[in-house]
């Protein structure tokens, strides 16, 4: 038995992909992730949840701008349309690929099933799973702005911070006590930051931790309290890498399911036209499966599910005897029960690695006759002990383990617009608008101010993908902005019918206030 416990952390976030006309990218990333990590960890955790056998435990990231496409009614109506589109494809396929396919056809028309079922409300369904127990759901950044690159402007991290949760408030029911700091980064005295937000505990990136001052004495297996009285876990390393490293760990296995070779590359373009795809892209319709990493894409095999299936099996139980000897290997040389923290990504499950609910359910189900206990981290801070008063170090989980891919060549003129944009809401707010009319362009120009903040665009220009997809988007955001402020400070009238048409298409946050920007000695 072990004498400690697994506390998995998911990060569920996608930047605010709403777009007026439908069909485009950005939709696809949603509507991919709905289809392949959402809904499928909801059946899990909900499956876990009524077998009496089985304790599931889970900290769950929602971020703000991941919970305004989920509410979003009129985006939500569009997804029938187009998981029909994929299922009108797939018996296109290749004979080979006919199995694979089927089994996806499958799995397609159970998600229709679900969706319609409950007239696609998933929000409702993770608030129950926290009442029950079994989700610990916590808050991120409002549009996940990376803190660090915005703390020349305190008021801008402010209002990331009460933005996201107001908004959880609202959409869930209970206000958070813990986020997930946009991509784990921290900077000297956020804690101060987080406690006046009401927020209580976070998670940071192992060096976070481990280059507090002082060194905490147990590392990253117990949490810190920063002198402010936040609390800090620590990522672990070893209970992460088997599972996101398509390299060295799980995902890269021979008879999981290929996440590059799509049938949107393979179809002809005048079948995709006919069902309304427009551009050659990923469609979500993936029927190889890894074969060997070193195989080309045109060399992959057809998918095979259940020898992926008994892949899953062996992985989970092999994942799960790691941790009981890690853990096991603490005990006896630390004066508390050790904890592993494992964060991911939720995307990585289900997404970017099909089998990755399949493979949390096979945790759920094996742990028990492991002797293994699962945790989420409010239930850790909720019993009596102590914890090391310690400074955690500035760091994040990105590459380099610092800020330097979010702050580079690719992208380092965004905060430079960042901080001019901030300084220019701070000022306004702090000057006061004489309106109800200003009061509304202001609390617009708020919202595309925190949009233009979204780290996504940055970590998208520094990974040279969709680049200019990328810039548009900040651009966009930015223009928005200060058409908006020019509007209030010099009464320059707006074209007709503009403000309404941004209002529609970046309308999430109808709480915002733009006080949050006020600056406070």
């Amino acid at each position: 038995m072990a004498a400690g416990d697994l506390a998995l952390v998911l990060h569920a976030h996608l930047p605010y992909v709403r777009s007026s006309a439908p069909g485009s990218l950005e939709e696809d990333w949603y509507f991919q992730a709905l289809q392949e990590c959402y809904l499928p960890l909801l059946v899990v955790l909900e499956a876990a949840a009524a077998d009496p056998a089985q304790t599931p435990r889970l900290t769950l990231g929602l971020s703000p701008t991941l919970l305004s496409l989920l509410s979003d009614a009129g985006l939500n109506h569009r997804f029938v349309p187009w998981l029909e589109r994929r299922l009108e494809l797939l018996p296109h396929a290749a004979a080979d690929q006919q199995p694979a396919a089927l089994a996806l056809a499958a799995q397609l028309r159970h998600t229709l099933e679900q969706w319609r079922a409950l007239d696609g409300r998933l929000i409702p369904r993770f608030a129950r799973l926290q009442h029950l127990g079994v989700l610990d759901l916590i808050t991120c950044g409002a549009t996940h702005g990376y803190l660090p690159l915005l703390r020349h402007t305190p008021e801008a991290v402010r209002a990331q911070l009460f933005t996201a949760v107001r908004e959880h408030e609202r959409l869930l029911g209970e206000r958070p006590l813990g986020i997930w700091l946009p991509e784990c980064a921290y900077y000297e005295e956020l804690d101060q930051q987080l406690l006046a937000s009401g927020l209580r505990y976070s998670i940071l990136d192992g060096h976070g931790l481990l280059h507090a001052l002082p060194r905490p004495r147990y590392g990253v297996y117990a949490p810190i309290c920063s002198p402010s009285g936040v609390a800090f876990f620590g990522r672990d390393s070893t209970s992460t890498l088997p599972v996101w490293s398509a390299r060295d760990g799980y995902p890269g296995h021979a008879s999981y399911r290929e996440f590059h070779r799509d049938l949107g590359w393979d179809l002809p373009e005048a079948l995709l036209a006919e069902a309304g795809i427009t551009s050659r892209r990923p469609l979500g319709l993936k029927l190889h499966r890894v074969t060997s990493q070193a195989a080309p894409l045109d060399q992959k095999q057809p998918y095979d599910p259940a020898a992926a299936r008994a892949s899953v099996a062996a992985d989970a139980q092999h994942y799960l005897q790691g941790r009981l000897a890690e853990l096991q290997s603490l005990t006896g040389v630390m004066e508390r029960a050790p904890l592993l923290v494992a964060p991911f990504d939720a995307e990585l499950f289900g997404h970017w690695w099909f089998e990755g609910p399949q493979f949390l359910a096979e945790l759920f189900r094996q742990a028990p006759g492991l002797g293994l206990t699962f945790t989420h981290l409010r239930a850790v801070l909720a019993v009596d002990q102590p914890l090391q008063v310690c400074r955690p170090s500035p760091s994040s989980w990105g590459q380099g383990g610092y800020h330097d891919y979010w702050l580079n060549d690719s992208n380092a003129w965004v905060v430079i617009e960042w901080q001019r944009a901030s300084a220019a809401m701070v000022r306004r707010v702090n000057r006061g608008v004489g309106s109800a009319a200003q009061r509304e362009l202001l609390t617009q120009a708020g919202r595309e101010l925190l949009l233009a903040q979204s780290s996504d665009w940055s970590f998208i220009l520094k990974a040279g993908t969709t680049t200019d997809l990328a810039r548009e988007r900040i651009e966009r955001h930015l223009d928005r902005f200060w058409r908006l402020m020019d509007a209030i400070n010099s009464g320059t009238p707006l074209p007709e019918g503009w403000l309404e048409a941004i209002s529609r298409e970046d309308g999430l946050f109808p709480l915002l206030n733009a006080a949050d920007w006020v600056s406070r000695s």
